[in-house]
């Protein structure tokens, strides 16, 4: 389904859900699909109490009030599912509790074409790591190396950042690493903002399921997608910030550092505020 024809559906749902309709039956044989509306429609659209659910009718009763597109549209939306959307600077404490593992958000993501993003990667870089970790380190998009082996942090930077996380004492199959969005961005350019809209309730999800104690917004795309903070990355580099009920720390990305080899004990210093947090919280 293309981009244009989604966002017809899309609109066309929301609709219904404002009507309060909870099912569609699309050919008059019965067979009805159902959706949930997320917020119960107002009394003022809400079909009267005493009439039957008949939608023909209900559809000939709104008429007037909203342009409705093709029926054949709507009937087109339930071959695709649409992603857990949440909105883009949304707090993680309120994500549903629900249980469900790093396999399921995967599957969930599946072949992925809900940005423009998909139609230039070889590969999807979902994450990599422990899924019970107590830090999750947050990076901007896979660049080269990632998108052709499908792992994140696998470049120069990745390298880099190993060797951090080696200086505080622990391994990287110790840690959960990942990134804002899912595929490369052409030229590794910074991630567009409706890119991550789409992509971050995946990573959120991701947070969420492994439950760390702390994460690691690793440069300025981390930080705004995860706290919503829009400050340079160097004013706000080193302070823990909450998140939910997990505590959050801005840090350079290696990629940053690599550009700027002088500022690599800067990256220390914050690396060994990571290990004196893990240490004093335990």
């Amino acid at each position: 389904m293309d981009e244009r024809l989604r966002k017809e559906v899309a609109n066309w749902l929301e609709f219904y859900r404002e009507m309060g309709i909870g099912e569609l039956d699309l050919h008059g044989s019965g067979s009805a699909i159902h959706h949930e509306a997320t917020q119960p429609a107002s009394p003022a659209h809400r079909p009267p109490a005493t009439s039957h659910p008949d939608h023909d009718g209900a559809r000939k009763q709104l008429e007037g009030q909203k342009t409705q597109p093709p029926l054949q549209t709507v009937h087109a939306a339930v071959r695709e599912p649409m992603p857990k959307s949440l909105s883009l600077f949304e707090s993680i404490s309120s994500i549903p509790r629900e249980k469900e593992t790093l396999e399921e958000i995967r599957k969930d993501l599946g072949d992925c074409h809900r940005c423009r993003l998909s139609s230039g990667r070889k590969t999807i870089v979902f994450g990599q790591g422990n899924p019970h970790a107590e830090v999750v380190f947050v990076g901007e998009g896979p660049g080269a190396d990632e998108d052709a082996q499908g792992l994140p942090f696998v470049g120069r930077a990745g390298q880099l950042l190993n060797r951090m996380i080696q200086l505080v004492g622990m391994k990287r199959e110790e840690v959960y690493i990942c990134n804002v969005v899912k595929c490369r961005p052409p030229g590794n350019r910074t991630p567009l903002p409706d890119e991550i809209e789409i992509c971050s309730p995946f990573l959120l999800r991701q947070i969420r399921t492994i439950g760390p104690r702390l994460v690691c917004c690793l440069g300025a795309p981390a930080v705004r997608t995860v706290l919503g903070i829009k400050e340079g990355i160097t004013k706000i580099r080193g302070q823990f910030y909450d998140f939910g009920d997990i505590k959050a720390l801005p840090i350079f990305h290696p990629a940053y550092i690599l550009r700027n080899p002088r500022e690599e004990k800067l990256l220390r210093e914050d690396f060994q505020k990571v290990c004196d947090f893990l240490k004093s919280s335990r």
